[in-house]
């Protein structure tokens, strides 16, 4: 079956950095577009980035614009997220999803698989 497993959340001070990894299994992973979304206690599941297929194209959400930089290696099935200048309003449990129709559309609700979340928490 499908697997989507994040990995690389902790604890971080502001200004900091950490890489997230998704690694992925049981779908071709070269063709879906791939995006990490995050999901604070009470709010809802908010968008980051995503990546296209091939990696050509990206996108971002303001918030971490300039900040954030999402990467992909179709030979290891791996999507990377790397988080740097981190602030507190970073801290969320970051999930990372797949989209088969690579559109990288913000929408949480267009996405075919999610992974389990790993949390980030940003010490002010």
């Amino acid at each position: 079956q499908v697997q989507l497993v994040e990995s690389g959340g902790g604890l971080v001070q502001t200004g900091g950095s950490l890489r997230l990894s998704c690694a992925a299994s049981g779908l071709t992973f070269s063709i879906y577009a791939m995006a990490w979304f995050r999901q604070a206690p009470g709010k809802e599941r908010e968008f980051v980035g995503g990546i296209s297929r091939s990696g050509g194209s990206t996108r971002y959400a303001d918030s971490v614009k300039g900040r954030f930089t999402i990467s992909r290696d179709n030979a290891k099935n791996t999507v990377y997220l790397q988080m740097t200048s981190l602030k507190p309003e970073d801290t969320a449990v970051y999930f990372c999803g797949a989209e088969i129709r690579n559109t990288l559309t913000p929408d949480a609700g267009e996405y075919d698989y999610w992974g389990q979340g790993t949390q980030v928490t940003v010490s002010s």
